[in-house]
Formats: C-alpha cells, structure tokens, sequence
C-alpha cells in the first residue's frame, strides 16, 4: 500500500503542472495582446498629431474647413480621453483663427473642467489674449505654458524627449511663438532671440519643416533688427532651404526675406520678395498670408516713394483682413494707409486712419512697434511740411527709444552679470576645496608628526609656504575679479560704436551736481538727413558716419566738455563754465569741424551736415532754475527749429521772456507760437555750406 498510492499521486501532480502551465501560457498570451495593443495605441499619436498640425496649418488661412474636417477625423468619432482633450485643443485654436472668441472661450472653460488639461488650457488662453490684443497677458500664459512643458521638453536632450513622445514640441513651440512675438513687440530683441533659438531647437528636434522654415526666417529677421547681416542671411538660406517642395512654406520665405531687405533699406529687393511671395501665397490658395503680403507691399511702395501703388496695395489687403478680424495686421495697414495718404497730402484722411489704429492699438504693450510706428509718422508729416504733428510725434519716438534702449542694455547687463556671478561663485567653490584640501593635508601631517619629527617639521614648512602662496593666489584671483568688475561697470557707460559716453554716464555726472538746479550749457546735435544716408548706402556706411561725426564733435569741443552720445543719430555735448559768447563760438567750432569736409565711406566721400540746437543755463533774463532733464528738453526744441529752418546751422536760445516756472512750462508747450511772439529770441549760427 505504501507503494500503491505514488502513482495517483503522480498523477496528480503531473496534472496540476499541466494546469498551472496552461494558465501561465494563457496570462503571457493575454499581456502580450495588451502589449501590442498598448504600442498600436501609441503609434497611433504621432499620426493623430500630424493630422491636427495640419489642420491648424490650413486653419491659417481656412479656419471654418478645418474645424469641419476636425469633426470629420476618424479619431472623433470615439475618443479616448486624451484624444478628446487634444481635438478640444484644437478646436479652441482653429476657433481662435476664425475669431469666434466667444467660441473658444467656451472650448476653454471646457479644458478647464477637466484637471488633466491644464498645459493644454494654459496654451489657449495665450492665444486667445495674443489674438484680442492683450499682449502682457499672452505672454504670461505662454510663459505659463512653457514651465508647465519644461520637465517634458529640457532644453538639454531636446531630441531624445520629442522621440520618445514624452515632448508636446508643438505646443511648446507654439508657446514660444507668442512668448517672441510679445517681446519683439515690446523691443526686447536679446529676449525674443532666445525663444526664436529655442523654437529652432524644437522644429529639429521634431524634424517638422514647417516650424522649421518659420523660426529660421524669425531669427533672420531679429538678427537683421539688431545689425546682424551676414548672421541674418545665413538663417534665411536655411529657411528658403526648409521651405523647399512646399508651397506654402516658401510664401512665408519670401515675406521674410522681404522683411529683412526692408530693415535693410533696400526697397527694390523687399517689393521683388514680396511679391514673388504673393504669387506663392496665391498659388497655395492663402488669401490671409496674400493679404499679409500685400500690407508689407504697401510698406516697400513707401519707402520707394509711390504712394499711390502703396495706397491701391493696402486698400486691396484690407477687406480680407477685416473679414479675418486680424487686429495686429488691421493696425499694420491702416498705419501704411495713413503714411500713402500723408505723402498725397490727403492729411484730414491721414488723421482719421491714424485714429483707428490708436484704437487698435489699445494699451498693449508694444513700445518697439509703436517706435517705429512714431518714426515712420514724424518722417511723412515732415516731408509734408507739417511741423507741429513731426515735432510731436519725433519726441514721443525718442522718449519711447530711449526707454527700450536702457531695457535692452539693462538686459545685456543682467546676462552678463549672470555670467560674472557664476564665475565668482565658481572661484569661490575652487578656494572653499582648496581650503579643504589644505586642512586634509594638514591633519595628514599632524599623524606623520607622531611618526617622526624631523618630517613633521618639514611637512609644517611646506605647509605654511603653499599658505601663502595659496593667500596670494587668492588676493590675485580676487584682484582680477574686483578688475573685472570696474571693467563691466565702465563699458556699462560707454557708446560700443563710438566709444562715446552714454546716458548712463550723463545720468552720473548729473548725480554729481552740487544742486538740483542745472548750470552750464548743452548743445543737442543731430546729423542731417541721416536716414538717407542709410536707405542709400546701408547700415555699415550709416555706422561709419555717426563714427565719424563722433570724432570730429569730440575734437572740436573743449577737454573739459563732456560728449554723449545721445541715441541714434543724436549727440549731446555739456559744457560747463562757459558764457554765451564762448557758447556761439563752440556751436560755430563743431558746424564747422563737421560739415567742412566729406566724410570719407566705403563707397567714396559724402557730404555730411548737422543740426544744432544750443542754450546756457539758467535761462536769461530771468535766471530761472531748471532740472536738468527739463533744460535737455528746451536745448532740443532748438534743435528742432534749426532743423526745421533748413539744416545745416545752429539755433541758440538767446533770452526767454518768462516770470516764474508755470510761464516757462507754457512756452515749453508751444515753442513756435513763443518764437513767432518774441517771448523766445533765438541766435543763429549758419554751418559751412549756408555761409
């Protein structure tokens, strides 16, 4: 009997392996079902996403089909949660092209329902503040956005997180589009160039030739609006290169391309751009980049001096922007209009167009693009002989430049800083190991002291050698550092063309006064006609004449005369301690030292002249006290009236029929109509070709 029951037992056993094998083959079977399922799923998303890239791309110019074709996509008609958050997405956007607001608000308060949609809220809701306007509020979401997207999408290993599907590349690109366009907007260049280069990275790192041909022509165009030229050619070949085989792509090329000639002053290349662009964008069936196109043909008609064919050109783009209720490139044309209708003398016209823009306009915040609105404006209704409105416009663009200039240096400065502090900070992590190294080795030396003696002694000398020249290098490390440091904070208050002082300086030297009342004598310079010089002979040669001028004002001035450079094309020169007599005798010396001789350019002499405006201070007869800033104002309202009296001369304030300050603030406020009254009495000074 003991041998009797194995054999069942056997049996058994045998079975219940069978059994348990059976169940472990169907539960492998069963996970590599899911398995496959899992990667289907997954290799199903990168089709969904280009089909939604699609359909925003076409959105463009098509907003209603795409959002009829969206619902039409097989993925639709039973979405999974994702998916459902993604083509809500989408929709929201092409809603937002087709400026139904109402309509994509609602898509958002759908995203916002639902907590696992919150990147993709944050996305929506900066486009829908980009499309009404409402610029610092854009670029907060899209800021939002991108820290959201950060941990998906780092910057280091950017392509392996888009192939692995872990980056949503396009949404974070996306986010940079508005985040850039906000800051060009703004002026703020250094910082739309680094989310231009980020954007880049993503277009390669998902190797979409769209986005890619897009942010190459944008850094084209950011590196051409910071005198960067052979930087910006170099990105538009790689843009026309990405747009190669698509239609579409090479339309926004050309608008580039034509961009970059415009901020070039080469007219004739920005309209043959362009329009080979509109022909393009026709041929792509694109009405709304078409109508882009010929806004930015109107603009090359200007600078050519057609104001009729930019007029026709900016009245046939109009209605398509209107029907696309495009508020950004609405203001864009009617700015064009209003500049046509200026150069035809149809100045009541002008003035109404010029009121809707400033509608459009809003309290957006734009200070780069509303300087070069102003400067474009103060240049027409100057050339129509409209004094009041350019002298206006001129010192509303100039308050505006000078603002963005201290943002853009204040953020060169910050990088650099940065810079500097990280290099200190690793100096100091190099002294604190030092340090410790020194302590190691001086408790290895104390254990070899008991060892013996005679090393002890030996170790503790050249211990206390390497002390010292470790104290030393220190010293010296710290020396370069504290150099280093005067070093950036002087190059801070330096003009880099001209190597002139800055406002910073000014603002320095003022800082110094013993009183808040100003004393001395200013005289405010202006080149003349110096955008001419630009348009004909390019950015380089307009480099080299202000250079130039720079010299020749700083050697016709006194030593102890401080020369600013006071922005663009203007200088500044304070000179203290000097009468009135010394003062027309400064103002002839630097007419003179400019204007005698040509200037000699690359592409032979030119006839250079300048302006002058001059005043010393207090203000006689009555002596009143001013602030500095405010005597700044009144050496430029000089300025201004030799320059509007023909150039090429010098315009001193003699003496100023005022009692007390509020009869000064309302001469200040009308300087012609006092000039014309007698209440201001002028001094001229005639350069060397009016003599």
């Amino acid at each position: 009997m003991m041998e009797g029951w194995k054999l069942p037992l056997l049996l058994l056993r045998t079975s219940l392996l069978a059994l348990l094998r059976a169940l472990l083959l169907a539960s492998l079977a069963s996970s590599l079902v899911s398995i496959l399922g899992l990667a289907s799923l997954r290799a199903a998303e990168p089709e969904l996403e280009a089909q939604l890239a699609q359909l925003l791309r076409s959105g463009f110019d098509r907003p209603q089909q795409a959002l009829l074709a969206l619902q039409k996509l097989p993925a639709a008609q039973s979405p999974s949660a994702a998916t459902q958050l993604r083509l809500r997405l989408t929709e929201g956007r092409l809603q937002v092209m087709a400026a139904d607001i109402d309509a994509a608000q609602r898509s958002a308060e759908k995203l916002a329902a639902d907590p696992n949609a919150a990147q993709l809220l944050l996305l929506l809701r900066a486009e829908i503040a980009d499309r009404l306007g409402q610029s610092e509020l854009a670029a907060d979401f899209a800021s939002q956005t991108l820290e959201a997207l950060a941990q998906d999408c780092p910057r280091d290993g950017l392509t392996q997180a888009v192939q692995q599907q872990g980056c949503d590349y396009r949404a974070a690109w996306s986010a940079l589009r508005v985040l850039g366009r906000t800051q060009y907007k703004e002026g703020a260049l250094p910082l739309a160039q680094a989310s231009a280069q980020y954007a880049l990275a993503l277009a390669q790192a998902g190797r979409d030739a769209s986005l890619l041909a897009q942010s190459l022509g944008q850094l084209a165009l950011l590196a051409q609006a910071q005198g960067l030229s052979e930087q910006a050619d170099a990105y538009l070949a790689q843009a026309i290169k990405a747009a190669q085989g698509d239609v579409l792509n090479q339309a926004f090329a050309k608008n580039y391309q034509g961009a970059v000639a415009g901020l070039r002053a080469d007219s004739v290349a920005q309209l043959r751009a362009l329009e080979e662009g509109l022909a393009l964008a026709k041929l792509a069936d694109a009405p709304r980049l078409a109508a882009h196109l010929q806004g930015n043909i109107a603009d090359a008609y200007l600078r050519l001096a057609q104001p009729a064919q930019a007029l026709k050109a900016a009245r046939q783009a109009l209605p398509v922007v209107l029907g696309f209720k495009d508020l950004r490139i609405e203001r864009s044309v009617r700015q064009n209009i209003a500049i046509a209708l200026i150069q035809l003398g149809l100045f009541d016209q002008a003035r109404h167009e010029l009121a809707r823009t400033n509608e459009l306009r809003g309290e957006s915040a734009d200070q780069g693009l509303r300087a070069e609105e102003l400067r474009e404006l103060g240049e027409a209704w100057a050339q129509a002989g409209q004094a009041k409105e350019a002298i206006t416009l001129f010192h509303a663009e100039r308050k505006l430049s000078a603002e963005l200039t201290a943002r853009n240096r204040e953020v060169s400065l910050q990088q650099l800083k940065i810079k500097y502090d990280s290099d200190r900070k690793q100096a100091d992590l190099d002294l604190l190991q030092r340090e410790r190294n020194l302590v190691d080795q001086q408790l290895s030396n104390r254990g070899l002291a008991q060892q013996a003696g005679v090393a002890v002694a030996v170790l503790l000398g050249l211990t206390l050698i390497f002390v010292v020249l470790m104290v030393r290098k220190v010293r010296a490390a710290r020396q370069h550092l504290q150099a280093n440091e005067l070093l950036l904070r002087a190059q801070s208050e330096r003009d880099p063309l001209t190597d002139l002082a800055n406002r910073r300086h000014l603002l320095g030297v003022m800082a110094l006064q013993p009183k808040a009342e100003f004393t001395g004598a200013l005289l405010m310079i202006d080149i003349d006609h110096f955008k001419h010089i630009n348009d004909q002979h390019g950015h380089g040669v307009g480099d080299q004449v202000i250079c130039e001028v720079a010299r020749r004002i700083s050697h016709a001035v006194r030593a102890e005369d401080l020369v600013v450079r006071w922005g663009g094309e203007e200088f500044l020169v304070f000179a203290p301690d000097v009468d009135q007599a010394a003062l027309h005798r400064l103002a002839k010396r630097i007419l003179m030292e400019v204007g005698a001789l040509p200037v000699q350019a690359q592409d032979g002499p030119l006839r250079v002249t300048v302006s002058i405006g001059f005043a010393h201070f207090p203000l006689p007869p009555a002596m009143l006290d001013l602030h500095w800033e405010q005597a700044v104002n009144w050496a430029d309202m000089a300025l201004y009236t030799a320059k509007s009296r023909g150039r090429n001369q010098a315009m001193g304030i003699a003496t100023v029929d005022a009692g007390d300050a509020e009869a000064l603030m309302q001469i200040e406020a009308d300087f012609d109509a006092a000039c014309s009254s007698d209440r201001v009495s002028l001094h001229q000074v005639l350069g060397p070709a009016a003599l």
